[in-house]
């Protein structure tokens, strides 16, 4: 059976055990006659699986007691509008850094709830870089205080995080969730797209503090409502079970077979480093970010040519590794290389680069 190395924004690759055991269990999950994709949601069986995956990723990224965790729909784009609904219930203000595509469309969508104040943004240079922080120009009395923590399109992470007092810090986390420990005590909310390292497209984790929750603004649509899905264990209407299992699944392989956050970091950290020092050293090939902001998890890189970046691509597409393509803000190229892409997969394109390079120079 044919597999390509994925290097995809998202949806991403899953880890190849957990699709063989998904394959296992798609007619019938563990005996029950019935897969996943067909059963209530209502039933024992999927209670047990989303009391699984909860399980699972509170024990993975050790969630403190004090935070609920929801398994949602929506996207991550759900919550640039469940952010300010449910929090901004005070001042009726909020601090946003603009790092990037994602941290801009949750600002403007903020701004049509209450006062939002940029303190920062890199879009100077075209979001390849985080900015410094200045905490003199932060509001005292914002509800909250909001980042992009790791930026996909872009190649960008926070390697230090704001110091923000009493003010919460909401962090969208969707391109670095589980790539590396994560100290959820310093957060009040953080929430996923799953589609990158957790599961396939359709699943929204949100990690959120108690003291946050039923503080709605009145407006606030039912279901925009964190109270709601709290109240209801994320199925006050049908959740995306498929998404959970398959959630539950990876949370499985990052426990057992990884071995935790810790081992994911060191595997995550040996991936990144063998593509950041080839593209130091490179001649034709280029990083676009700088060094000391730059992500695990989404590396894009150019060279002096839109000709020889469209070869590049197509040849690798040649050579089994798909999805290469940069995004059009930036061009040139981007390697995402989430928890599921093995070091193989980045050992493959290092030297494919390295025969274009000599091919083409």
């Amino acid at each position: 059976m044919k597999r390509v190395y994925n290097f995809s924004a998202g949806p991403s690759m899953l880890p190849e055990e957990v699709l063989r055991q998904a394959g296992n269990e798609i007619l019938s999950y563990k005996g029950c006659g019935q897969s996943v994709m067909e059963m209530s949601h209502r039933s024992s069986v999927f209670q047990s699986i989303i009391d699984r995956a909860e399980s699972l990723l509170r024990d993975v990224m050790k969630i403190p007691d004090n935070y609920k965790v929801l398994f949602l729909q929506g996207g991550a784009s759900s919550q640039f509008a469940m952010v300010p609904l449910n929090l901004m219930n005070g001042s009726h203000k909020a601090d946003y850094v603009l790092t990037g595509q994602w941290a801009t469309k949750s600002w403007k969508e903020a701004s049509r709830y209450g006062e939002t104040k940029v303190i920062a943004s890199s879009k100077d240079k075209t979001f390849t870089y985080i900015p410094k922080l200045d905490p003199a120009a932060f509001t005292p009395d914002a509800d909250y205080f909001y980042i992009c923590m790791n930026n996909t399109i872009y190649g960008t992470t926070y390697h230090t995080l704001p110091q923000t007092g009493k003010v919460p810090l909401v962090a969208d986390i969707s391109s670095c969730i589980c790539s590396e420990p994560l100290d959820i005590s310093k957060f009040g909310v953080v929430f996923a797209g799953a589609q990158k390292n957790l599961a396939p497209a359709g699943l929204t984790v949100v990690i959120i503090r108690d003291d946050l929750i039923g503080h709605a603004q009145e407006m606030t649509p039912t279901m925009m409502n964190y109270q709601t899905h709290t109240d209801h264990g994320s199925m006050f209407n049908t959740p995306p079970c498929w998404s959970i299992y398959m959630c539950m699944l990876v949370l499985e392989w990052i426990q057992n077979t990884i071995g935790g956050l810790g081992e994911m970091q060191k595997r995550n950290q040996k991936k990144a480093k063998l593509l950041y020092d080839f593209l130091d050293s490179s001649k034709m090939f280029h990083g676009t970010v700088v060094p000391e902001d730059r992500s695990l998890m989404n590396i894009p890189f150019v060279t002096d040519s839109d000709e020889l970046n469209a070869k590049f691509v197509k040849e690798a597409e040649n050579e089994d590794m798909v999805n290469l393509k940069g995004h059009r803000t930036v061009g040139g190229m981007r390697a995402s290389i989430y928890n599921a892409m093995p070091y193989e997969g980045v050992e493959k394109l290092v030297n494919f680069m390295e025969k274009f390079e000599k091919a083409n120079s």
